[in-house]
């Protein structure tokens, strides 16, 4: 570049765009934009794009856009036999005054856009030695022609810049994870860290601050390993009674009688082994929360007591007939179809309904894939055999991508924590991770699952008819998978056994 010469004029606006592209640093995705902006305000070009590989990595998205068009510019993708797929696989730039002469421009990019494209300067944003992005500036304003100054300014701005978003990002990844951290400690050690990026996660956060001034009752329903109990310390946390105690049992944990007096208490005589009165797990968390888990498996007989200190908030210890008062919120948690339950006369409909004022259905992991990466980097920071490892192979994050984690995030935990013992630093590797490739539940291929159109289309061709067919062809392809038990089948689908039942009789499912 020693042959380039910037005017003192762009060399001072170079200096003050580095100072707007400082203060963008606490943000990736702001300094982005500042970066955009910044190259096409100093080149002074009509249009500047930002484009990134898509998820399949078949093509370019257009990922920020600064033209007249907007949003409807974003709405495009680019194929990779482009300028862009050119300057990514190159890791060069690439400045084209006459498009129409130039073998890397793609005549299919043109007719995509409103307007007539002259003239471009394509630039790689990379990290060591890695393309992450295109940036592509279009147009040289009045016609003109990008210039050796231009592509200068280019390459001594964007080099900045990408250096400037891989500290931003690193950054970013600092702070969130002293964030995690810090969490963990204000809560104290009895809490767990809670990591939520996947927006369904989070809506549900949401739901439950709405929902803090309240003490209904709370229902958390999903498969073994979701992390419910995550949940409940959350309701705890976002409520007025954060600063009173979280009791928690296990309702699978114990014999009935134990339990019986684990949760009410008892008096001295009350069996053999009762020597003193006891507080139950009632009265311990008076003014505070009960989480009591797995509710699925309590007996009869302590529904019908549960459902009285719902009803009343009063109860007796066992061997007493001395009524004790409490205020207790009552969060309850269970992989179980209670519905189902219902039906078979193992679960109260009276509590169930007292239970299940808030509910919460907790996704499984399967349906969180963009926090699998997250959260194996936490339980990989804080494994006690941890070697120092700096995180996953590219090979190893795509396994646990790909994977289905039938034991949900309990599974991913003890997946890693035996990848922290076998592995050898600095990456944990795919072979480390030990899935199980036979396993029946790794994710299929879309083909496998998704009907073809031609089975689809009939003489109703309307949308709600091709939806229904799908519904039908694919409801039906996972209760053959699952020997037609309805249950296993909504724990698939992730809805209730009822809506199967009802989804079978609309759409004429039948065994």
């Amino acid at each position: 570049m020693s042959d380039k010469v910037i005017k003192f004029d762009r060399l001072k606006s170079l200096v003050d765009r580095y100072s707007i592209l400082n203060n963008s640093i606490n943000d990736p995705d702001v300094l982005l934009n500042s970066l955009l902006d910044s190259i096409k305000y100093l080149v002074k070009c009509d249009a500047a794009y930002l484009l990134k590989p898509s998820k399949d990595s078949k093509n370019f998205e257009f990922a920020i856009c600064l033209d007249e068009f907007g949003e409807e510019t974003k709405k495009l993708s680019l194929v990779k036999e482009s300028v862009a797929g050119w300057v990514a696989e190159h890791n060069e730039t690439a400045i084209i005054n006459d498009v129409n002469s130039d073998a890397r421009f793609n005549s299919k990019v043109q007719s995509k856009f409103p307007f007539e494209i002259c003239n471009v300067i394509g630039f790689p944003l990379s990290a060591e030695g890695i393309c992450f992005g295109v940036i592509m500036l279009v147009n040289k304003h009045d016609g003109q022609d990008f210039t050796e100054e231009d592509l200068a300014l280019v390459d001594i701005f964007g080099h900045q810049a990408s250096i400037a978003y891989k500290n931003a990002v690193n950054l970013k990844k600092s702070r969130d994870q002293l964030s995690l951290f810090k969490n963990a400690f204000e809560t104290g050690k009895e809490y767990h860290p809670f990591i939520a990026k996947n927006p369904v996660i989070i809506s549900l956060i949401e739901n439950i601050k709405q929902a803090s001034a309240i003490n209904s009752s709370v229902l958390i329903t999903g498969e073994s390993g979701v992390g419910k109990e995550l949940f409940a310390e959350q309701v705890h946390l976002l409520s007025n009674r954060k600063d009173k105690p979280l009791v928690r049992v296990s309702c699978a944990s114990l014999n009935p009688t134990l339990l019986e007096s684990e949760l009410f208490g008892h008096v001295k005589g009350a069996y053999t082994d009762a020597v003193s009165d006891t507080k139950g797990r009632f009265e311990t968390a008076n003014g505070g929360t009960l989480f009591l888990d797995e509710i699925g498996e309590l007996p009869l007989n302590l529904q019908a007591k549960l459902l009285r200190v719902l009803q009343e908030k009063k109860f007796e210890r066992v061997g007493s007939s001395e009524t004790i008062c409490v205020d207790v919120r009552i969060i309850a948690a269970t992989n179980r179809d209670l519905e189902q339950m219902i039906a078979e006369g193992s679960f109260r409909k009276d509590l169930y309904f007292r239970l299940n004022v808030l509910p919460i259905a907790v996704p499984p992991l399967r349906n969180r894939r963009d926090e699998i990466t997250d959260l194996a980097m936490f339980f990989m920071n804080k494994s006690e055999t941890h070697k120092g490892f700096k995180g996953f192979s590219n090979e190893a994050k795509r396994a646990m991508l790909n994977y289905m984690w039938p034991g949900n995030i309990r599974e991913l935990e003890n997946t890693v924590e035996r990848a922290c013992i076998f592995g050898t630093p600095p990456f944990i590797k795919v072979e480390d991770l030990r899935l199980s490739v036979d396993n029946p539940v790794v994710q299929k291929s879309a083909a496998e699952v998704l009907p073809s159109v031609e089975n689809v289309l009939g003489e109703d061709r309307t949308l709600k008819a091709a939806l229904n067919q799908f519904k039908k062809e694919y409801i039906t392809k996972i209760l053959n998978e699952t020997g037609w038990n309805q249950t296993a089948a909504a724990r698939i689908l992730d809805i209730q056994r009822t809506y199967v039942s009802k989804l079978m009789v609309e759409l004429g499912i039948k065994k």
